[in-house]
């Protein structure tokens, strides 16, 4: 795979366990070897693949900390800079400088003579992010970093760590399988797949213009009917689309992905294009109405509404409803 990451860049390397991302992320780190066919690993324009772990100046964050127990926090982000040759370490009055404004950075300056088992996962996980800022990295690598913390902790920490990095401008490279996740605080997402690059795109590009079926599936629900293309049109549902791109393609069997906002349901025929479904079963909690719907052809389809768009319905369950589809993705049916 080839990928390049920007100076000031916050990626994020998104995907199924298994697909490479901690592998990818650790040959970076050069904490794993290469293929002896791999390519180079440039820092900067610097061929680095040949370099020791220390020599690489690479700041890592583990989803576990990896925080020493019998260091104080102070301690803990000393670490790197103490056991630095003699010739390349700081002055103990420069380390403590460097260390404290990083802990006033994390907004921990007041633990800094605390240990880290008292701590709240969020506050050990700054901490891990202050002891990998201390060497002054070229390139800030995160490995699920907010994987061990709960749902509420895990969202603060994310805009916490966005604003951060705008500060701090580090070329940041991060693990997530969480879509959430990825497309909240990257600027650029890298979809992986069995150790291939499926698309690489803006948060923006990669869930509104998938390039594969399996990114379309990997971000967000999606909705798959079976379909046809023939002489530019498609057939799906009982519906009937004109579809220029395959206008001179082969007829061919499709899947047809809708995500589930993209289907506008009404109660009564408007006009447009539509099938025909019976509602199965409405969730109402949240910020969504979620509807389960089985459609005339067999398929089962989720639905989300407003609440406001839901009221105005007064859609439930059992009603029949007849379904628009707004935005169509197509892929070959292989």
């Amino acid at each position: 795979m080839s990928l390049t990451v920007g100076t000031g860049e916050l990626v994020a390397l998104l995907g199924p366990s298994g697909s490479g991302k901690t592998t990818l992320l650790r040959i970076i780190a050069g904490l794993e070897e290469p293929d002896s066919e791999s390519g180079p690993i440039r820092f900067h324009d610097e061929d680095v693949a040949d370099r020791s772990v220390a020599a690489r100046q690479v700041g890592f964050v583990f989803q576990h900390y990896a925080l020493f127990r019998h260091m104080s926090v102070f301690e803990n982000v000393a670490f790197g800079l103490r056991v630095r040759p003699r010739r390349l370490r700081p002055s103990r009055t420069s380390i403590q400088r460097r260390v404290l404004r990083l802990l006033k950075l994390v907004q921990l300056e007041t633990f800094a003579h605390r240990y880290p088992h008292p701590l709240s996962g969020g506050q050990r996980q700054r901490v891990a992010l202050a002891r990998a800022l201390a060497i002054e990295p070229k390139v800030l690598l995160l490995d699920e970093p907010f994987g061990a913390l709960d749902a509420k902790v895990r969202k603060e920490l994310r805009q916490w760590l966005r604003r951060l990095h705008e500060d701090l401008h580090i070329p940041s490279v991060f693990v997530t399988h969480d879509q959430d996740e990825a497309l909240e605080l990257a600027d650029r997402v890298v979809v992986m797949n069995e150790g291939r690059i499926e698309q690489i795109g803006t948060p923006d590009e990669v869930f509104h213009h998938p390039a594969t079926e399996f990114v379309t599936t990997f971000l967000g629900q999606v909705n798959f009917f079976r379909g046809r293309v023939e002489n530019g049109k498609l057939h799906f549902a009982a519906l009937t689309w004109d579809a220029p791109e395959h206008a001179h393609a082969p007829a061919q069997p499709v899947r047809v992905a809708v995500r589930p906002h993209d289907l506008e349901v009404t109660t009564c025929r408007n006009g447009a294009p539509c099938f025909s479904a019976r509602v199965e079963r409405v969730h109402s909690a949240g910020p969504k109405v979620r509807l389960d719907l089985l459609a005339e052809t067999g398929e089962r389809l989720r639905v989300e509404l407003s609440p406001a768009r839901d009221r105005a319905s007064r859609i439930a369950p059992g009603s029949p409803v007849f379904v628009t589809p707004r935005d169509v993705k197509v892929f070959p049916d292989s």
